[in-house]
């Protein structure tokens, strides 16, 4: 089993090179449990979180489906906040997760409702 140090040091390795590349852009960070999985819009020069969307909302709370269905599901309600908030370039950052399954199916579905990147 791997160390948890290995996690952080895969996520700081993978921020640091999207925050090179990317300057200007606001960046998406997702997060997940093994339940639930929830995704924010931050800016990174002031340190605020623009937009986020959660599996733990209200409505989504309701609405009982399978974990994968539930990550597109969140990926188009954070595309449509996003852009009520006038943001369609932006960066993600997938944490120290790999870019699979949910993470993979929330990234589709950003994609799919107007995001770029």
């Amino acid at each position: 089993m791997k160390s948890k140090n290995s996690k952080i040091k895969r996520l700081k390795r993978n921020r640091s090179k999207l925050k090179k590349v990317n300057i200007g852009r606001f960046r998406i960070t997702v997060s997940k449990s093994l339940k639930n999985i929830s995704a924010q819009i931050i800016d990174d020069n002031n340190n605020k979180t623009i937009v986020s969307a959660s599996s733990k909302e209200k409505e989504m709370k309701t609405n009982k489906t399978n974990k994968t269905k539930m990550s597109e599901a969140i990926g188009e309600i954070l595309a449509k906040r996003a852009n009520e908030k006038k943001i369609s370039k932006v960066y993600f950052d997938r944490g120290g997760y790999k870019y699979h399954g949910r993470i993979k199916a929330l990234a589709d579905s950003l994609r799919k409702n107007g995001m770029s990147f």
